[in-house]
């Protein structure tokens, strides 16, 4: 009997296919970071049974953007770039779950297939993106990480703009933001193959940092401006208020999450 290898698709005799390797999986990033208020009603569109908006300040969203290398317990995959580098932009949100509060990833666009696939384990609901961010470099015209410091950042998906931002530092910062802080509330969902079958998969599970280390934030002002497109819906969570923005350089394992619930549902 022959026995196929691999964490992920595609499964063969060795396993060296798998687009991605099995957990932990390590990262080192630069993220940038805009909050704001939108209308509370619109977050509540995005949350399907059994969570609840939070309490307090219910229509706060985190908009980032990250320039990632990742690779697996090894580190093998930094010494071929094409398998660790990647850039993605997620909106976050909090909501209520049997009185705790959670982050929860309500869109996400990355640029490579290892971090879709990486992303239907976790719960988050990644399609592909263009995505581009100012980088941060100690010499020549590149901003460094200062008061007065620039930095942009675009998000495009099927040819359409969805988002652009251009953030001025001010101040070092205890925090990177509030929105993105609790450990994150996702579902995992796959139907059936038969139709009518309802989900063959139907998890709302809890995740987040294995172990987390990072360099001094950084905060300041932003100017967002959101966009509509055929196909995406990020313009609903439209800007009302800004809050705040940050930069700072992180360093994350992620190595596994916690279930919930299972049947929860509240997807059709």
């Amino acid at each position: 009997m022959n026995t196929v290898h691999g964490f992920f698709f595609p499964k063969t005799a060795s396993g060296a296919s798998s687009l991605v390797p099995s957990p932990p999986w390590r990262y080192s990033g630069d993220l940038l970071t805009v909050e704001y208020r939108t209308d509370p009603a619109r977050v509540r569109e995005l949350l399907p049974e059994p969570l609840e908006l939070a309490d307090e300040d219910p229509g706060a969203v985190a908009l980032i953007w990250a320039d990632w290398q990742s690779c697996s317990a090894s580190g093998e995959e930094l010494l071929d770039p094409v398998l660790s580098q990647y850039k993605e932009a997620f909106a976050v949100v909090r909501c209520k779950y049997r009185g705790e509060t959670y982050s929860r990833c309500v869109y996400i666009w990355v640029d490579k297939d290892f971090a879709i696939a990486r992303g239907l384990h976790q719960g988050y609901p990644k399609k592909l993106g263009s995505i581009h961010q100012t980088r941060p470099h100690p010499y020549g015209p590149a901003p460094r990480l200062e008061a007065g410091a620039r930095f942009g950042a675009t998000l495009a998906a099927a040819d359409r703009r969805l988002a652009q931002t251009t953030v001025t530092l001010r101040e070092p910062s205890q925090t990177n933001g509030f929105v993105n802080a609790h450990p994150m509330a996702h579902h995992r969902w796959l139907p059936s193959i038969e139709k009518g079958k309802g989900l063959a998969l139907d998890e709302l599970i809890e995740s987040g940092a294995a172990s987390f280390e990072a360099g001094q934030a950084w905060r300041g002002d932003a100017e967002l401006e959101l966009f509509e497109a055929p196909t995406e819906e990020l313009a609903r969570l439209e800007i009302r208020e800004p809050i705040a923005a940050y930069y700072r350089q992180v360093g994350v394992v992620w190595d596994g999450g916690r279930l919930l619930e299972s049947g929860t549902s509240g997807s059709e």
